[in-house]
């Protein structure tokens, strides 16, 4: 089984579902009424160590917590992969660009940058 890059899955220019999801997720968690849950969520953990409630609901309110950072690392490190992937993209076409400018005998530093955008596997 082999792992593709997050935003290569779906086909050149297409979004797939969970890059669409994904997208969905990170534009709601940069909003507003998002921060005010995390506040609020917080906010009702405190009390209840305040106000010494059950224990249950010290639990429920720390899982409820652990389960919001955990969905936001992996939602971070999505769109953490996928703006990498488009950077190097944009730096491959800057690069395919300065090599077709190139007239004459290849240099060494001609040779080393069609090497590392991988000129010569079709890329």
């Amino acid at each position: 089984m082999a792992f593709e890059h997050p935003a290569q899955k779906g086909g050149e220019g297409k979004l797939g579902r969970f890059a669409k999801l994904a997208e969905l997720a990170s534009n709601f968690t940069g909003s507003p009424p998002f921060s005010v849950f995390c506040v609020l969520l917080v906010a009702g953990f405190v009390v209840v160590h305040v106000l010494h409630l059950d224990t249950s609901w010290q639990h429920l309110l720390g899982d409820a917590m652990a389960a919001v950072a955990l969905l936001l690392l992996a939602l971070l490190k999505n769109s953490e992969r996928r703006a990498e992937h488009a950077i190097q993209r944009k730096l491959d076409a800057i690069a395919a660009a300065l090599l077709e400018q190139f007239d004459g005998e290849p240099g060494r530093a001609h040779k080393e940058l069609a090497k590392a955008i991988g000129i010569e596997d079709g890329e």
